[in-house]
């Protein structure tokens, strides 16, 4: 248990607690958004409809709104209006990362889900969590009862990040894996060439999945603070590179930029919300200008 009230903390309590405070009026519909019906309230028989999509019975299939519309609805009915959640953290080895704030990436990164979690069952909305590096690694069926967000923690602190990642293999073996449609939340650096990534992110969205993408930098890796000749060294390869910190400041900043922006625009034209935070940030601040801006656009 030691090592779970490392994050549930006073002022780690605290924060999730204002946050609740804070955005409680726009959480519900922030989540309830996710699954919004194409047919509200087309029939009180039923809570709504949603796309048929592969795995769904076709005997759930509504034949009049075939006739009306030419195209394939299911009846969503009240007890399967409650979205299911998976919180997604990258375990590689460049998580483990940290300058000189007091959170790692990986620390950071369970922070925001523990927020996450507890919003979710506040709902009764069920969360279950998916760890990966250069595979699926382990996975803990969603639950919605309050004991997850403990148990969630007590799992998360027991591993270490460490060694290579794939992440656009790991998307592409949850993508399978999923069989019912579900918010999938990732947590990860994405330290890898975007393609791949950004191909397989596509494939998790268009099998029916709400995504939503938390790229967590430290701040070093965004800022870049370092003056004079450093060594750097990649923490999943160990290559090494000595350089001229103060000429290659610039170069590097606009890179960064460059490398968030191409997540930005492609995640956007796939219907994928992409958050870009770094460790300098409070974590429940990050998370409520998110569920506002979200609320805004729905």
């Amino acid at each position: 248990m030691a090592a779970v009230e490392k994050y549930l903390k006073p002022e780690i309590i605290n924060q999730i607690k204002r946050l609740d405070l804070r955005a409680q009026f726009v959480v519900k519909g922030f989540l309830q958004g996710l699954h919004a019906s194409p047919f509200q309230g087309f029939s009180v028989e039923f809570s709504e409809h949603r796309k048929y999509s592969s795995g769904d019975d076709p005997k759930d299939i509504d034949w009049l709104v075939y006739a009306k519309t030419d195209k394939y609805y299911v009846k969503k009915f009240e007890a399967e209006t409650n979205i299911t959640g998976f919180l997604v953290m990258d375990l590689s080895q460049s998580m483990a990362y940290t300058y000189r704030q007091e959170l790692t990436k990986f620390d950071y990164s369970i922070c925001l889900a523990a927020a996450i979690c507890y919003l979710m069952i506040q709902q009764q909305d069920p969360v279950g969590l998916i760890t990966f590096d250069e595979a699926i690694c382990q996975s803990l069926a969603p639950r919605s009862k309050r004991q997850q967000i403990a148990t969630i923690l007590s799992h998360l602190t027991q591993l270490k990040p460490s060694g290579k990642t794939d992440i656009a293999r790991s998307m592409t073996q949850m993508a399978a894996m999923l069989r019912q449609r579900s918010l999938v939340m990732i947590f990860s650096d994405l330290l890898a060439d975007p393609k791949p990534v950004l191909q397989s992110l596509r494939r998790l969205r268009h099998t029916g999945h709400d995504v939503i993408l938390f790229h967590i930098l430290d701040e070093a890796e965004t800022s870049f603070p370092f003056q004079g000749m450093v060594e750097l060294e990649d923490p999943e390869t160990n290559d090494r590179l000595r350089i001229d910190a103060s000429a290659f400041q610039q170069d590097y900043r606009a890179e960064v930029l460059a490398f968030c922006e191409e997540y930005r625009r492609e995640c956007f034209q796939s219907g994928i919300d992409y958050v870009g935070l770094d460790t300098s940030m409070q974590f429940d601040k990050a998370l409520i200008e998110y569920l506002f801006s979200r609320r805004a656009r729905f």
